[in-house]
């Protein structure tokens, strides 16, 4: 389509091209018998040409102001330009998650309480608390400068774009961040709707908000293990309940695939606790695999989400994105004991580093296909002071694993954007 009207625009300006020639032309016969004007007809007839091409150029400009879309009028009266920051966040090769919090007094990017789809149980302040420090902090990456987040150029770059998450409920705050993110761009809030009308619910399998006005979806999925759960078999221990089936994808893994961006997450879940402790066990091509760790256990499932990938997703279309395990801060590992501190940590105590995140590393580099890695876990290592601590819908129950929205992950889709982005 832009072709076509690039070419009708030259034609309507082609007829003014000969009358650019005939006029040099005639100042070359008029001078040509004058060595001292033939230099100046040569330099006449070059600069014809130049205007010429450059009231093409910008005429093509006015006529296509897209390429004028990532221009962003920031807080303090200044331009913005994502295309030239992005071009040389490209260039550098820069590592978006290597980098440190900055205090930013515009933060935060979206009032909670403004957010239909932002759960209740995850806004701080509505659920009481005082101290706003922990809002006020940026992301900024070590060895690259970024360009502020603008709502609207991420709705037009997702505009017919179908956005899936898929994991636990560390995925769904992400999901939310991300919607809460782009409703800031967009003046009829009206128009952004869950696809069936739910509320959000934490046992939904499946939830979907669509940007009307930009045709697009963002949806989140909940499987918490990404490989199939089950029944325990017949003749297990009285120990089983229920099994993982380690070699099969969810079942409900066949609605991701029509996706044109693909955000997983998996890991908080892979524990003794709401594992064994709760009478799940593995499972192997239909044997019980009662001696193997959690681990290795995990390593196996990422092995059959590798394989999956590869097989299933077509990555020519599908940006596919795995998230890292998420910083948590529990006090001495007892999950009864959750501190919330009103600032950053200062030492972040090996925090930084995950098995989880480990295993999530490896399984993407031993990937045949493209899929980026979305490693978030230094990213939390400090902010022990930015979880829900007991500011919840259920104050009586303490949370170092959640985040308060807004926090930490809008850090996580502001670093999505930019990938997509750049790209």
């Amino acid at each position: 389509m832009m072709g076509g009207l690039y070419l009708s625009l030259y034609s309507h300006s082609k007829p003014a091209f000969p009358q650019v020639l005939k006029f040099g032309k005639s100042l070359a016969g008029r001078y040509s018998k004058s060595w001292n004007f033939q230099s100046f007809t040569a330099f006449l007839m070059v600069s014809s040409l130049i205007c010429f091409l450059l009231v093409i150029g910008f005429s093509y400009l006015f006529m296509f102001p897209s390429f004028q879309t990532l221009v962003n009028v920031n807080k303090d009266g200044n331009e913005e330009n994502y295309s030239s920051k992005l071009s040389v966040f490209s260039s550098k090769g820069c590592d978006v998650f290597d980098g440190k919090w900055v205090v930013d007094e515009s933060c935060p990017l979206y009032n909670a309480s403004q957010c239909p789809f932002a759960e209740h149980g995850f806004d701080c302040l509505a659920n009481g608390r005082k101290d706003k420090g922990y809002l006020k902090w940026r992301w900024r990456p070590k060895n690259c400068e970024i360009p502020r987040f603008d709502a609207r150029v991420f709705l037009e770059m997702l505009r017919g774009k179908r956005v899936v998450f898929v994991g636990d409920s560390l995925s769904r705050t992400q999901w939310e961040s991300m919607i809460c993110l782009l409703m800031t761009g967009i003046e009829d809030k009206g128009s952004v709707y869950e696809l069936n009308g739910n509320q959000i619910n934490k046992q939904i399998r499946h939830l979907g908000v669509r940007f009307r006005p930009f045709n697009f979806t963002v949806e989140f999925y909940r499987s918490i293990f990404l490989v199939q759960p089950g029944p325990a078999p017949k003749h297990s221990p009285k120990r089983v309940k229920a099994t993982l089936k380690l070699d099969q994808m969810d079942d409900i893994s066949r609605e991701w695939i029509d996706s044109d961006v693909l955000v997983f997450n998996s890991g908080h879940w892979w524990t003794p606790t709401k594992l064994f402790d709760m009478g799940w066990y593995f499972q192997i091509g239909g044997r019980m695999k009662l001696g193997l760790s959690i681990h290795n256990g995990f390593r196996t499932a990422l092995n059959t989400w590798q394989s999956w990938i590869e097989n299933a997703v077509n990555t020519s279309r599908t940006r596919v994105f795995f998230r890292t395990y998420e910083s948590t801060h529990w006090s001495h590992g007892a999950r009864q004991n959750c501190k919330v501190t009103r600032h950053p940590m200062s030492r972040i105590m090996g925090k930084q580093r995950s098995s989880i995140s480990d295993a999530i590393i490896t399984a993407v580099k031993n990937l045949t296909v493209p899929v980026k890695l979305l490693h978030v876990t230094p990213m939390g290592a400090s902010r022990s002071d930015a979880h829900i601590g007991s500011w919840s819908d259920n104050p009586s129950v303490p949370d170092c694993s959640h985040w308060c929205l807004p926090g930490v992950p809008d850090a996580w889709n502001e670093m999505l954007f930019l990938l997509l982005l750049s790209n």
